[in-house]
């Protein structure tokens, strides 16, 4: 496949910007999508093109295989972003998008791509480990995961015919990231960890646990509020990677 139609099928612009001086490619956590993402692009578009991921099984791209393999993933979107790089380029990812995020890194540092800023939000460092096996439940089980982190549209939730049709990529998503690791390879780009205080999926000790993951400088933000924190911190964490936005700039 060509690398335009394959960024045809991986990347959403939702806000095109395409004379931008920076961009920011957004990676969506397990059961995710591009259109998270809508929110963070419209606030963005003055500053940034920001391109986002859509990974298949979902959305428009729901009658593709699901992916279960953090590294295939990866391996994918490697050379779909890697033209991406004609100008300065932020990653961003939450809980599992910034695992996807950090393992494509790697793979382009090799290639000369490599951000200007690595955004790992909501999500432990690589070389931490729990024993998780939401993938294995039942639908059910994995319904009510979905319902006690409070990052699935209500919609979705409440549409019992919408939410059988999404569950095998949720769980998909799921398989991938629950087999993760542990790993303790690091990148050459800064990291900047973002986590929430009540976040019952990453303790602030795990989200520290990132500076040990690059060789370059390393920040980590603290925000009120649990996995999702950012949904209702949202303009607390536009400031945070607007700010990212304009030091790649000004390092170019």
């Amino acid at each position: 496949m060509a690398v335009a139609d394959a960024s045809d099928l991986w990347l959403r612009r939702f806000h095109p910007t395409p004379n931008a001086p920076v961009r920011l490619v957004c990676f969506p956590h397990a059961g995710g999508s591009a259109s998270f993402y809508f929110p963070v692009s419209a606030a963005l578009e003055n500053d940034c093109d920001v391109a986002t991921l859509q990974y298949p099984g979902r959305q428009d791209r729901r009658t593709e295989p699901n992916l279960d393999d953090i590294g295939v993933l990866a391996d994918r979107i490697a050379p779909v972003v890697a033209p991406l790089f004609d100008r300065p380029v932020v990653f961003f990812g939450h809980s599992m998008g910034a695992i996807i995020a950090f393992e494509v890194t790697r793979r382009l540092q090799g290639r000369r791509h490599t951000p200007a800023m690595l955004f790992a939000s909501g999500r432990r460092a690589p070389s931490t480990h729990r024993v998780e096996i939401v993938h294995q439940r039942d639908d059910d089980g994995i319904v009510a995961e979905l319902k006690s982190m409070s990052g699935t549209d209500a919609q979705v939730l409440g549409d019992e015919e919408l939410l059988r049709m999404v569950l095998p990529a949720i769980r998909s998503d799921y398989r991938a990231i629950e087999t993760y690791g542990p790993v303790d390879a690091t990148v050459d780009c800064p990291v900047t960890a973002l986590v929430g205080d009540d976040d019952p999926k990453t303790t602030v000790r795990e989200a520290d646990a990132w500076r040990a993951h690059t060789t370059a400088a390393f920040n980590i933000q603290v925000f009120r509020g649990g996995h999702f924190y950012l949904s209702p911190r949202a303009a607390e964490v536009i400031a945070v990677i607007r700010e990212a936005l304009r030091g790649a700039v000004a390092a170019r």
